[in-house]
């Protein structure tokens, strides 16, 4: 099958409420609606079907885990062979009492589970409690081939280290999404907000350069207290970037819509050829990459 020369890519920025069904629901009728208006590859946020529970470690909220397969992608599976398109998800995997991932799923355009990315890079930070949950993933970097260009999906922590974006990219991966859940700590988002999210902005846009590929980042919005307190105000602004790292197609930040953009494949090939930074890399002298530290 010849691949042809754009596809039109579709992030579902979305609320998600304390009721996982009717999260799930919603999911697959924004999932309809990018279909209806062309989307061919269609990326969910981060644990769509929750609200973002990492926010405190209670052991109640491993209920909400499943097995991948599973339900979730069995239903998500019929979805994409009516639609014929490509659905990214990104669940709370159970793999075994004790041991759970935080896994996007890759479900082809056939129906078919293409594969599972479970997420390596796992945070501890102050209402991000994942170590708690999240057991890191052991599947490595992936890409895989669809009708429509060979993708790769990271998760959000995942989004701010290059080696990730690069040995995604080495697998051939010519888009990279990045299902995510982030947003600002009311308490700073004043001070620090602004720095905060372009950061984030910006790190992922390298990634598009240096490796000369799109990045899609799909984003939750509104604001979530699952657990009291001030919770989290989710930014949204969900993204898609080209090879040379412009901005293609952005979302608001405070309400729920579908990101939509059409990839040119010939751009990645174009960027390749022409900033040859995959061909110029001196693959003999990173050494020390797989430590820690270097004393």
């Amino acid at each position: 099958m010849v691949k042809p020369e754009r596809t039109k890519i579709a992030l579902i920025q979305m609320r998600c409420g304390p009721e996982p069904e009717k999260n799930f629901i919603r999911a697959v009728e924004f999932i309809r609606d990018a279909a209806k208006k062309g989307g061919q590859i269609v990326c969910l946020p981060e644990l769509f079907r929750s609200q973002y529970f990492c926010q405190t470690e209670d052991h109640k909220y491993f209920e909400l885990a499943e097995e991948v397969p599973g339900r979730s992608t069995s239903a998500l599976g019929e979805l994409a062979c009516e639609l014929g398109i490509v659905i990214i998800a990104s669940l709370f995997e159970k793999r075994s009492a004790g041991v759970y991932h935080n896994t996007a799923a890759v479900i082809g355009a056939d129906g078919e589970l293409l594969g599972k990315y479970r997420k390596m890079h796992i945070p501890d930070d102050p209402l991000y409690h994942e170590k708690f949950y999240f057991t890191p993933g052991d599947l490595g970097f992936q890409a895989w081939p669809t009708a429509n260009g060979k993708i790769g999906v990271c998760v959000c922590w995942d989004q701010w280290y290059p080696e990730a974006a690069r040995l995604t990219a080495l697998r051939g991966a010519e888009i990279i999404f990045y299902p995510t859940a982030i947003g600002w700590h009311p308490s700073e988002k004043k001070e620090f907000g602004a720095a905060q999210y372009s950061a984030w902005e910006t790190i992922q846009r390298g990634h598009a350069i240096a490796n000369g590929c799109y990045v899609a980042a799909a984003n939750r919005v509104g604001h979530e207290a699952p657990a009291g307190g001030d919770g989290i105000e989710f930014w949204g602004q969900s993204f898609i970037g080209g090879p040379s790292g412009e901005i293609v197609a952005k979302g608001s930040a405070d309400q729920e819509e579908i990101v939509m953009a059409d990839v040119e494949w010939n751009r990645v090939n174009e960027h390749r050829t022409h900033w040859p930074f995959l061909r110029d890399r001196r693959v003999d002298a990173y050494g020390g990459l797989e430590q820690r530290m270097i004393d």
